[in-house]
């Protein structure tokens, strides 16, 4: 299958998962093994990368040699609050420049406000970041943050966390239509079959975390969304058949086919 680029550099998996909401970071390590993925995204504000040096480190589980880590800004509302929390992150990562940007706008949706959005890429961007960006699923938007420089734009399907699955598909098709660089779906997916459908519409790649942690097994459902992923892009790539009502057309050939012998 072919590899996803971003920002110059090639990763052979399209699942970036998070590492938020296992029950220990054995579990996450084991779950993100699980699932192929090469880019593993880390809430600043929340998990420990060494910033706390008397607590548990998710770098001694998920190995920043073996993965790269994608530095977020979860939980952020405000322009300062994300661009003060990356910065922490380059210096904790040693000048580690790929990060993704979200400046949320409500508690309760953890719907994006895209007027700070646009304003934290535009700074991130100019210092050097390379950003991947949260967003709507507004192609407007997608297309100002593409062009203030991003190197790759993440619309939600749905809501953070809600597991609905891709809720607008038209919006996001037009998104990945006008688009020039990596369009990846971030937020909503519940199961393998979103994160298919999901490649199907012409995404390069889908991110996720509630969805594996909070399965009943998470390991295991890392798992299903790696093959799902992987299923998703080859279908894409294979072109399915067009849609067509009523126009039956019988898998075998009928010409040639001996016709029955008629009742006597």
């Amino acid at each position: 299958m072919d590899n996803l680029i971003i920002a110059g550099k090639t990763y052979t998996s399209r699942l970036l998962v998070g590492t938020g909401k296992y029950k220990d970071f054995t579990e996450t390590g084991a779950a993100i093994e699980a699932s192929g993925a090469d880019i593993v995204t880390v809430a600043i504000r929340r998990t420990n990368i060494g910033q706390n040096a008397d607590e548990p480190n998710l770098l001694d589980s998920v190995s920043p040699t073996k993965y790269t880590l994608l530095p977020n800004t979860a939980g952020c509302y405000t322009v300062e609050d994300a661009v003060r929390t990356l910065r922490l992150a380059r210096e904790l990562l040693d000048g580690h420049s790929l990060v993704k940007l979200e400046v949320l706008g409500d508690p309760r949706t953890l719907f994006p406000n895209m007027v700070e959005t646009l304003k934290a890429a535009e700074i991130l961007v100019k210092e050097g970041f390379d950003v991947m960006v949260y967003t709507s699923d507004d192609p407007i938007a997608a297309k100002q943050l593409e062009e203030i420089g991003c190197v790759a734009i993440m619309p939600l399907a749905s809501l953070i966390g809600s597991g609905m699955g891709i809720l607008n598909p038209w919006n996001l098709q037009i998104i990945i239509d006008n688009a020039k660089v990596p369009v990846l779906v971030d937020a909503g997916v519940g199961t393998a079959s979103d994160a298919t459908i999901a490649l199907e519409l012409g995404c390069d790649g889908v991110l996720m975390n509630t969805a594996i942690a909070a399965a009943q097994n998470p390991v295991l459902m890392a798992s299903a969304m790696r093959k799902a992923v992987e299923a998703g892009r080859e279908a894409y790539l294979a072109g399915r058949m067009a849609k067509k009502m009523y126009t039956a057309s019988p898998s075998s050939p009928v010409e040639g086919v001996i016709a029955s012998a008629k009742t006597v």
